[in-house]
């Protein structure tokens, strides 16, 4: 029997296809009088289009919720084995991502190694803070101690790293993520009479290795500031972490493949599948949807889009001046029912839709390690510190034909 996700996600399949097919007839013009899958004047059908958008949207939640639950569980299996096989290998055991304290700063400058660095004044002090990556830390950015301001620091203008959040978090305790791929299936099933030979099947697996990598950031700052604690946790808690992300966040989709120290993005990967402009925006996004789950076997869970490509999207209007994907007081974050995310870390024109829940994971080898030290060059004779930020991880493409990048003119 089906899982429920299999059917929700069937049945998104089917509405989404319903609601092409609007598309379709009303053509480049948007012309409602020439939908004849739909009854009733142009303000009825018209009705009828933003009750099939939100059916979509509610289903794409739906499924999308079911998802989450299944790969919960199956994140659960795969720390358990992970452990298991770590036990009968004699290997350190994973690391457990429970009760894991998720304020940097505050763990930081609470730890025992930088109170005693604070005292002695020499040295370094380093502290693992293993949690993980997703957890986004906010505060304002450090700078000199207050005397008579407001308090408030308005940082820099900086983007959101959300393309993270599409992807699976997993652990590895390992140099680097080693994985079998099935290169080669022959299916030979075949009908035969009485004492007839069987067709043969055949298989080929390939191993594949991606490497961890060290991703890392770090910033020099005056002793003088070192003791304002409050500033510390500031710069701590909050502008190196979302370094962090913005960078991890641009490689999962602009690294280069096979190029250490460089991640694994997925616009550079020439297995990914590419979809070309044709008819309008909808039809070419539907089209690579379609492709995801025809050629490459996978059911798409996301879109990314650049802003300014999504709002050609969300203004687009019939004749009559109605807006496709809902009035303007509607938040409409899906297309054809799947999420989604708007990030200038992709190009303008160039978009993606690919199967993020199931064919690519991001693997950490460790936590966030942040360490202060005045061992820098001249740092020690001039009162300056050096604070640094770094992570481990892996971003694992697995079946590159799961994604499929458009472009449009």
């Amino acid at each position: 029997m089906p899982s429920k996700l299999i059917e929700k996600r069937n049945e998104l399949k089917a509405k989404q296809d319903k609601v092409h097919e609007v598309l379709k007839q009303m053509g480049d013009d948007f012309d409602l009088s020439k939908v004849t899958l739909l009854q009733g004047d142009n303000k009825t059908k018209a009705d009828a289009i933003k009750a099939m958008n939100k059916e979509l949207a509610d289903l794409g939640n739906e499924c999308d919720s079911l998802a989450e639950i299944e790969k919960a569980a199956d994140q659960d299996r795969a720390r358990t084995k992970e452990a298991e096989e770590a036990a009968r290998k004699g290997l350190p055991q994973p690391r457990k991502d429970e009760g894991t304290e998720t304020d940097i700063g505050k763990t930081f400058v609470g730890s025992p190694q930088f109170k005693s660095y604070l005292k002695e004044r020499r040295g370094k002090a380093g502290l693992e803070i293993d949690v993980p990556l997703k957890t986004l830390m906010t505060g304002a950015a450090g700078f000199a101690p207050q005397s008579v301001r407001t308090g408030d620091v308005v940082p820099m203008v900086r983007r959101a790293p959300d393309i993270m959040d599409l992807i699976p978090m997993r652990t590895t305790n390992q140099a680097a993520v080693v994985y079998m791929e099935q290169t080669l299936r022959t299916n030979n099933a075949a009908e035969a009479t009485e004492g007839a030979l069987l067709g043969e099947a055949a298989y080929t697996y390939t191993q594949r290795t991606v490497p961890v990598e060290l991703v890392g950031v770090w910033l020099p700052i005056t002793g003088q500031q070192l003791e304002d604690i409050d500033q510390l946790q500031s710069i701590v808690s909050d502008d190196l972490m979302q370094m962090l992300r913005e960078r991890i966040d641009s490689q999962i989709i602009n690294g280069l493949a096979a190029t250490p120290p460089s991640l694994q993005g997925l616009l550079l990967n020439a297995n990914i599948q590419v979809r070309g402009y044709a008819g309008d925006y909808f039809d070419t996004s539907f089209n690579a949807a379609k492709d995801v789950r025809v050629t490459g076997r996978s059911t798409p869970s996301a879109f990314i889009f650049h802003p300014n490509d999504w709002a050609i999207i969300r203004l687009a209007r019939t004749v009559d001046g109605l807006y496709i994907l809902g009035n303007p007081n509607e938040t409409v974050d899906r297309l054809w029912g799947l999420q989604v995310v708007q990030s200038d870390a992709i190009a303008e024109k160039m978009s993606l839709v690919g199967a993020f829940a199931d064919w690519i994971k991001l693997f950490e080898k460790r936590g966030v390690v942040v360490e202060v030290s005045d061992s820098e060059s001249t740092n020690f004779s001039h009162f300056i510190w050096a604070i640094r930020a770094t992570t481990r991880l892996a971003n694992v493409i697995m079946r590159p034909a799961a994604f499929c990048r458009f472009t449009r003119p």
